[in-house]
């Protein structure tokens, strides 16, 4: 044998056993063993330093650790090893979302688009990007590829029922979600959010399934409890058992918050910020309203609501819940941690020359959603940034929601939020939850005094539900449009609604929901003291 030719030899055996290495260390990270599959992209490295699949895959284990910024150092390895598939776009694009870059996520997942993707995994992954950024009618389209090409995966099921509850198709929806139930009925999330989309009768409900999902529950899996747990609550709700779905509510919330550090000092300190934000920054009167609209409350107050209403006019789209001021803002003052909402970065805004700040946002928003013209923005959260915004972009208006403490109180508390969102850490214990709505209305109180009436004002919600044409006039005139008739005909509109409201607001304004809490007395006594003690209710409306 030549010399050339034992050196081929060698070349064809180790690209084999590259090969062998590679495909295990995939096993492995599909398998949830990250220590096997670290260690066989290192030997995969020792035999080809510039591997890029290695890069790769190191690059998908440390963004399953929430490592992203390491996950995209890794990524950007694999391409300059000119690794390059669809895959690897998918999951660099993941891991931006993460680092709350969303618009340099959205060019990633073009680019995983454009290398036209054949595995379920990576049009899954492709479709999570979509939806997080946004873009919940493009999402669909890539769910319904993972479902055809692996049917088999419950989780892609679940994903597609999503995307199509938030496009309001809510028949295909419980359909998608029956079907992840049907291959995995342990899938605690698509139980829960088949309930979310069906009204629940005597005739017809859950209740004994979601019983045994409950019983069944695994001690460790501490979120599926409490979904399970929301899941009962909302099945005794329909069929008229109030204190059976708090009782269900205060068991779920109680096993994830032992599992969770207290943030209600943090919560605080925030609400004194953006006191301090408002009483600190000189903002001026502005009669031209050229720039975004932001709707801003506490969530579960009516925001998605004016959101249609204003969205539904000619010249504005809406761009959704965004987090792009608050990042924009964590970027520019340069503050530490990863939160984007924290003290630090709220008081540190005072001494920043914030009016740079609005082009970015801007800028940000257009390039990622394709928005032109006007557009809202409905992140609850932006309520603490309000007076930021203001100075930021002299020609936005802020609409803020506003209503009744004990309906404010007992919706949050209803709502399961996000378990990986901190911010709403308050909801999972309902003293909690109106010890919040306290700061909340003495913070907008603060707004209602220091920041200029014709750039952020507050609607009550019961106000908006009984004189609705009034209201939206008002609203409309806040942010400079005229009046237009299908601003009263919002519930027609096809827009996507990625909230717990896009339900709710696919139908005619109704008024079933005002003093909803009196049927879950003397259950909240407690928590009702608490605003009884502050001011905001009358003690004998507690009768």
């Amino acid at each position: 044998m030549t010399p050339e030719h034992a050196k081929s030899d060698r070349y064809a055996a180790e690209q084999k056993k590259l090969r062998t290495v590679l495909k295990m260390a995939r096993n492995f990270l599909a398998a949830r063993d990250y220590k096997s599959a670290h260690a066989r992209c290192m030997e995969a490295l020792q035999t080809d330093p510039n591997c890029g699949e290695a890069y790769f895959l190191l690059g998908v284990l440390t963004s399953d650790h929430s490592n992203f910024g390491k996950a995209v150092e890794l990524f950007d390895r694999a391409l300059s090893a000119e690794y390059k598939d669809a895959d690897l776009h998918a999951q660099k694009a993941r891991a931006l979302l993460g680092l709350n870059q969303r618009d340099l996520a959205v060019t990633a997942v073009e680019a995983a688009i454009l290398a036209s993707p054949e595995d379920a995994f990576t049009l899954d992954t492709i479709g999570v990007v979509l939806s997080r950024a946004g873009l919940h009618e493009r999402a669909v389209r890539y769910y319904e590829q993972a479902t055809e090409k692996a049917p088999e995966m419950a989780g892609y099921f679940y994903n597609l029922g999503a995307a199509l509850q938030f496009m309001g198709n809510f028949e295909d929806a419980r359909a998608a979600f029956t079907r992840s139930l049907e291959i995995e009925p342990g899938l605690s999330k698509s139980r829960v959010a088949r309930v979310s989309v069906t009204r629940q009768t005597p005739d017809e409900n859950d209740l004994i399934e979601l019983e045994e999902a409950w019983s069944a529950c695994r001690p460790e899996d501490v979120d599926g409890a409490l979904q399970l747990a929301h899941a009962l609550a909302k099945t005794e709700e329909d069929l008229g058992h109030p204190q059976q779905s708090l009782d269900w509510l205060k068991r779920g919330k109680a096993i994830k918050r032992a599992t969770l550090t207290d943030r209600s000092a943090e919560d605080t300190a925030c609400f004194e910020a953006a006191k301090d934000l408002a009483s600190s920054l000189n903002i001026a009167s502005r009669t031209e309203a050229e720039g975004p609209i932001f709707i801003t409350g506490m969530p579960r107050t009516g925001t998605t609501l004016v959101d249609r209403i204003i969205s539904s006019h000619s010249e504005v789209t809406s761009a959704g819940e965004l987090s792009d001021f608050s990042v924009v803002l964590k970027r520019a003052v340069k503050t530490p941690g990863n939160l984007v909402l924290d003290p630090g970065t709220l008081l540190a805004a005072k001494a920043h020359d914030l009016e740079e700040l609005g082009p970015s946002y801007v800028s940000s928003v257009r390039r990622t959603l394709g928005v032109e013209g006007r557009f809202t923005d409905k992140m609850p959260l932006n309520v603490f940034f309000a007076p930021a915004i203001l100075a930021a972009m002299p020609g936005a208006r802020i609409i803020c929601l506003r209503r009744h403490p004990a309906d404010t109180m007992l919706s949050n508390y209803r709502q399961l939020f996000a378990t990986s969102f901190s911010y709403y850490r308050y909801a999972y214990d309902l003293e909690d939850t109106a010890r919040y709505v306290v700061q909340f209305n003495q913070l907008i109180r603060t707004y209602e005094t220091l920041l200029p009436p014709d750039r952020f004002t507050i609607v009550d919600y019961e106000t908006l539900v009984d004189q609705t044409e009034s209201e939206t006039r008002r609203l409309l005139t806040h942010c400079g449009l005229d009046f237009e008739e299908g601003c009263l005909n919002f519930h027609e509109s096809a827009a996507p609604v990625a909230t717990a409201s896009a339900t709710q607001v696919r139908q005619p304004i109704y008024k079933t929901s005002l003093g909803r809490w009196k049927k879950f007395l003397p259950g909240i006594d407690g928590a009702l003291n608490i605003l009884v003690e502050a001011g905001l209710i009358d003690p004998a409306e507690m009768s």
